[in-house]
């Protein structure tokens, strides 16, 4: 027979027990209502992402002219223009068509990879999206413009600018291999579209600030026609980038080829 000792013992572990099952099954409930409440809110982050890099661009295959203007204190502009071919968001060709002396350098870009083809240059070479291209502008700002494949999205506050709210996110780099590490991203919350970005390193240094300026119809919806990035490490200096003639077009896959960036004029 069981002494009053152990008797006791088993009562009050049976009711340990039976305290611990019930604290589990209320907390239940609220962790999967915080569970899903976070996905409700990655799931908004990410919507908000995709639909303004489709104001910023088509989703559709699509051609456009940028001139790109830098400025340095005491130093002469420096102007570079481009014909940007993109496809899909992961197939691009950058042609430089200005100055004359780089004429004929043509950039691919295939998901992530990215190659520049030289005349001088027997084979395309494989670079950096992170690179430097001209002034401000590295080679993945052109090449690439991908924020929604390229980073993890989620909202960090809500913002009053000029009378109008801002969603303003925080977006992490997938990988090291995109063209920034970290974003904060400023998206109008009635429109969708695009304000201002600031764009951080690895070690979470701010590089440069942008701005989407100018917006005017092109390729069928209002888009941002003016890109301004300013060196956030040293003042004055900075890079305008001028979108024209945006059209759609018919582009074939073979386009994105190394083997076909020779024929390309």
């Amino acid at each position: 027979m069981q002494s009053t000792i152990e008797r006791r013992f088993s009562i009050h572990s049976a009711l340990v027990l039976v305290g611990a099952i019930y604290m589990a099954v209320l907390s239940f409930p609220l962790h999967a209502e915080e569970a899903g409440a976070t996905s409700a809110s990655d799931a908004l982050a990410r919507s908000i992402v995709e639909k303004a890099d489709k104001v910023r661009f088509p989703a559709e295959a699509f051609q456009v002219d940028v001139v790109i203007n830098s400025v340095r204190p005491d130093k002469e502009a420096d102007l570079h223009k481009y014909r940007v071919l993109s496809k899909g968001n992961e197939n691009a060709v950058v042609m430089v068509t200005e100055p004359a002396s780089e004429r004929g350098q043509i950039m691919l870009m295939k998901g992530r990879d990215l190659w520049v083809f030289m005349p001088e240059v027997s084979q395309p070479v494989r670079i950096s999206l992170a690179q430097r291209l001209t002034g401000q502008v590295a080679n993945g700002d052109l090449a690439r413009a991908n924020f929604s494949g390229d980073y993890n999205p989620k909202i960090i506050s809500t913002e009053k600018i000029g009378g109008e709210s801002y969603h303003v996110l925080e977006l992490i780099a997938v990988d090291r291999s995109v063209t920034y590490q970290r974003v904060v991203y400023w998206v109008n919350e009635k429109s969708g579209w695009p304000l201002k970005a600031e764009f951080y390193s690895l070690s979470n240094r701010l590089l440069k600030k942008c701005t989407y300026e100018n917006f005017q119809t092109m390729a069928g919806r209002v888009r941002p026609t003016r890109l301004v990035m300013e060196d956030a490490l040293r003042n004055g200096e900075k890079s305008v980038l001028e979108y024209s003639e945006m059209k759609l077009r018919d582009l074939p896959d073979k386009i994105f080829t190394k083997e076909y960036l020779k024929k390309l004029d």
